[in-house]
């Protein structure tokens, strides 16, 4: 890798603010001196400093995001605040994206990556990462919906559902619940329930696989997964 896309990568400005670094004699690999951007460096190899402080590479980062209402989950929109807008610099710069989508509307948790093999590794349709979802839900909820929901559900285009299971935490004119499914088609939820007559009002992701939503994250704000996290995600 060239020693300027390295820095550049890593937080250290433009590639004119690096190209200004290195001239500066600030660089170093493996003791020695670097002013040109061209030299190349193995990043798992060569000892990186700059200032004495060692840059630690890394290629891939792992974000869970507590998604608001009204951010839509795309890398960018002419209209439309995106999940990308709210990160720092320091992790906009590896041109994320998001692992899968939550709706406009829906809040919870996203996941955000770099990685294409972790997003497909969770995202594929045939690896059946349950996902749990909390809602309110206009109606009744019942005993029978669950059983309903258990055996799959015909959505408005006549597919049929993989087994949900449902949990009802209030009943009432509007319900509250707990949704877990293990695939995601447009809108799932909400058809789901429109499917037996019920309409979602509010709708948040409280788990991915095994990993729950952080509930010291406030709407709107994130954090890097650590690595057991990561390698709890993949383990399924």
């Amino acid at each position: 890798m060239r020693m300027d896309k390295l820095l550049a990568n890593m937080g250290f400005g433009t590639r004119k603010d690096v190209k200004k670094l290195m001239k500066s004699g600030s660089v170093h690999v493996n003791g020695e001196v670097v002013k040109e951007g061209k030299t190349h460096v193995n990043p798992d190899e060569d000892l990186v400093t700059v200032f004495g402080e060692e840059v630690k590479y890394k290629p891939y980062i792992y974000l869970m995001l507590n998604k608001p209402q009204g951010v839509i989950s795309a890398t960018e929109d002419d209209e439309h605040e995106t999940v990308i807008d709210l990160l720092v610099y320091e992790h906009a710069m590896y041109e994320p994206f998001p692992v899968g989508r939550l709706d406009k509307d829906t809040e919870g948790l996203l996941l955000i990556t770099n990685d294409g093999q972790f997003s497909h590794a969770l995202m594929s349709p045939r690896k059946h990462v349950p996902k749990t979802y909390f809602a309110t839900v206009s109606g009744m909820v019942t005993e029978e919906d669950k059983v309903l929901f258990k055996e799959g559900v015909t959505l408005d285009d006549g597919y049929v559902t993989k087994p949900a299971e449902l949990l009802i935490k209030k009943q009432g004119a509007i319900s509250e619940i707990e949704l877990t499914i293990t695939e995601g088609k447009y809108h799932q939820v909400k058809r789901m329930f429109e499917a037996v007559g019920k309409k979602v009002l509010t709708l948040k992701r409280l788990k991915v696989g095994n990993l729950e939503l952080d509930q010291k994250l406030e709407l709107g704000t994130y954090r890097e997964l650590t690595e057991s996290e990561i390698d709890m995600l993949l383990s399924k």
